[in-house]
Parts: structure tokens; C-alpha cells; sequence
């Protein structure tokens, strides 16, 4: 399938599938729709305690929300222990071509992310004192883990071109790899995203999308 490197409106890049007309982030703003989905949405939704936060990130991609969660781990003083999980990588080309560390204007940035990308996979990274990566290559319906993650960023590509990733199946696996209270945040909003999350249990709240959409979601672990 072609794939191509494209600008967004904030002007951070992003890879576009023009078989698909899809994205791996927002064309409104791939770094904007990170901090809005998963920081403010959700990361920022967790209480900051003296343990390690888990988060698992369905959707590893770019490893821009990686990144922008790293960057956030250092500014906040936070330990967060992370899991990327990806059936495709993107390629080391590809990842040459894309501009987070600089749109981001952080001086440690670019050294995270090429850390973050030269780093094996199924291997423990530490990328900073705070922050903890490990990068699994698989399939979504692979993922077999137990009451472990606080917090789930759900990234994968849209229901429109990938139907089998947002059925009550998955949300069944993300459910309980949850621990209790715990939180999956996500850029989709669609009716029946949201019914597939409340059959296996989740209380979901409709918020304020990012630029471009109206809505999102976020959904709760309550049991």
C-alpha cells in the first residue's frame, strides 16, 4: 500500500495511506490531536502518585503520543512505564522524514526519538529517569494482558477503514488489561465505538474533540 509523508495544519507531519484517505494522525494537527486526545483527555486525567503509571498505546505507529508522554514524564516529574504495541512498524525511512522533534521545540526531543526508534522491539528502553519504553510487535487480538495498565491510548486507524479493531472483542481485551478505575481515552466517537465499550462494562463519556472533530471519547473501568 502507498504511503506517503504529509504536512499537517499545525505543521507537524504525519504518514497518509491515499489507498485508505486515512492518516496515522489528525491532517488538522497530528501533534495538536496527540496533546488534546491522550494528554489532556487522559494523562492529565490520572492522579499524579509516587508509583509508576502504566500506559499501553494500541496503535505505536509514529511513536508521536510515545514521545509527547515522554517529554510529558520529564516536565511533570512522573514515572511511566509504556507499552507500544504494533502489527506494522513504520519504517526507519520513514521516521527520518517526520518533524515531532522539532515542531515540539524541546531541547531533548530529537534524542528521545531516535532512541525510541533505534531501540529493539520486545526489549526495555530508558529513555529518561522517568520514562520507561517497550515496543511489542503484534496484532491487536494478540494481546493477552491481565489488571496491568492504568491508562490505554487507543490509536488505531478508523473504524471506516478498519471495522475489526473497534468491536466488542477488542474492547473486551482492553477492558481487562485495565486495572480498576482505569482509563482509555480515544479520538473516535462513533455511536457504535461507544456501544462496544459500554457491552463489555466501560462508562464512557463523550468529550470535546480535538481540532477538526467534534467529539471523543473516554471510557472508564468500573467493576
Amino acid at each position: 500500500m502507498k504511503r506517503e509523508i504529509m504536512t499537517t495544519a499545525d505543521g507537524s507531519t504525519t504518514i497518509h495511506l491515499p489507498d485508505w484517505n486515512e492518516q496515522y494522525h489528525s491532517k488538522h494537527g497530528a501533534i495538536q490531536e496527540a496533546y488534546h486526545v491522550f494528554i489532556k483527555m487522559g494523562l492529565s486525567h490520572i492522579p499524579i502518585t509516587t508509583n509508576a503509571l502504566h500506559i499501553l498505546e494500541i496503535g505505536f505507529g509514529t511513536g508521536l503520543n510515545a514521545l509527547i508522554t515522554c517529554l510529558e514524564a520529564k516536565n511533570q516529574n512522573r514515572k511511566i512505564d509504556y507499552c507500544g504495541v504494533e502489527g506494522y512498524p513504520v519504517s526507519q525511512e520513514e521516521v527520518l522524514q517526520l518533524n515531532y522533534a522539532t515542531a515540539l521545540d524541546h531541547a531533548s526531543a530529537e534524542a528521545y526519538f531516535k532512541t525510541m526508534h533505534a531501540g529493539k522491539w520486545e526489549e526495555k528502553l530508558l529513555i529518561h529517569e522517568n520514562f520507561q519504553l517497550i515496543k511489542e510487535e503484534k496484532m491487536f487480538d494478540k494481546i493477552e494482558n491481565k489488571n496491568e495498565f492504568h491508562l490505554i491510548y487507543f490509536d488505531a486507524f478508523g473504524a471506516r477503514v478498519q471495522p475489526e479493531l473497534w468491536e466488542v472483542s477488542i474492547f473486551k481485551k482492553m477492558y481487562e488489561a485495565l486495572k480498576n478505575q482505569g482509563v482509555l481515552v480515544t479520538y473516535a466517537a462513533k455511536g457504535s465505538v461507544r456501544r462496544a465499550m459500554q457491552d463489555v462494562g466501560f462508562t464512557v463519556e463523550r468529550l470535546e474533540g480535538p481540532p477538526g472533530k467534534r467529539e471523543m471519547l473516554r471510557a472508564t473501568k468500573n467493576n
